[in-house]
């Protein structure tokens, strides 16, 4: 049977709801009623847009194309679920989260695995009924879904373009003010720290500043003893006279 639901991804803002890897789609709850048991399984169907129209249901389970194939086969089958989560009374989440297993492709088994997906697309995804026989039941395809690209660093303009050149000038002049401002008062600080400290100590201040050379200063010479004066040795000076003797003769 071709059921008239069309899969989408949901319209109202969603954290990560488009991303270069995965996306979201909106949870078909009540679509399946009266075309499924609760021993059939719901898969979702992952292909190229431009592949989505070669794409054969398979006969059995046992044929279901696994996530590996997709860059050869541009297209696989995921989200194998019990037909009875999708039912009206059942809880369910609000969105199915499409290439979110990064764990997949690792041990290149068969089983269902639901890995992030090689490239931007587009995708387009469709819900199929399985039961024991093969497919029962099938929605039609989404809309292209377009993944997000990542940015290579390479790619980036280091040059603003002109419509965005004012914010960018603005936030330079303020950095120029701001550095300008900062060495001003370092500048004050500095003139004054240097007055206290000239303040502090004349003396080393008025030195720090005066020309100087240094010199070598002679030892005096001896003098010739005035009258009066006793013997003393060369160059110390005279003492009181002695009374006791004469000098000694040479």
């Amino acid at each position: 049977a071709l059921l008239p639901y069309v899969p989408r991804v949901p319209p109202t803002a969603l954290p990560g709801k488009v991303t270069a890897t995965t996306f979201a789609l909106e949870m078909p709850c009540c679509v399946f009623d009266g075309h499924a048991n609760a021993s059939d399984a719901v898969w979702l169907v992952v292909a190229f847009a431009n592949a989505s129209d070669a794409f054969r249901n398979p006969p059995s389970r046992d044929d279901v194309p696994p996530y590996e194939r997709l860059p050869t086969a541009h297209s696989y089958m995921t989200l194998e679920t019990a037909a009875a989560a999708y039912a009206c009374p059942a809880p369910s989440p609000a969105v199915l989260r499409v290439g979110g297993d990064t764990a997949c492709g690792g041990e290149g088994g068969r089983d269902p695995c639901n890995g992030p997906l090689p490239s931007p697309g587009p995708y387009r995804v469709k819900f199929l009924v399985m039961g024991c026989h093969g497919p029962k039941a099938e929605t039609r395809w989404s809309d292209p879904i377009l993944l997000r690209r990542a940015a290579s660093p390479s790619t980036i303009d280091p040059a603003p373009a002109r419509r965005d050149s004012a914010p960018v000038v603005v936030a330079s002049i303020l950095a120029s003010l701001g550095a300008a401002l900062a060495a001003a008062v370092l500048g004050a600080v500095g003139a004054e720290a240097w007055g206290s400290l000239c303040r502090r100590d004349p003396g080393n201040g008025a030195f720090a500043h005066r020309s100087y050379r240094t010199h070598h200063i002679p030892p005096a010479l001896p003098q010739p003893l005035p009258p009066g004066c006793g013997c003393s040795p060369p160059g110390l000076g005279c003492f009181a006279p002695r009374r006791p003797g004469p000098c000694p003769a040479e």
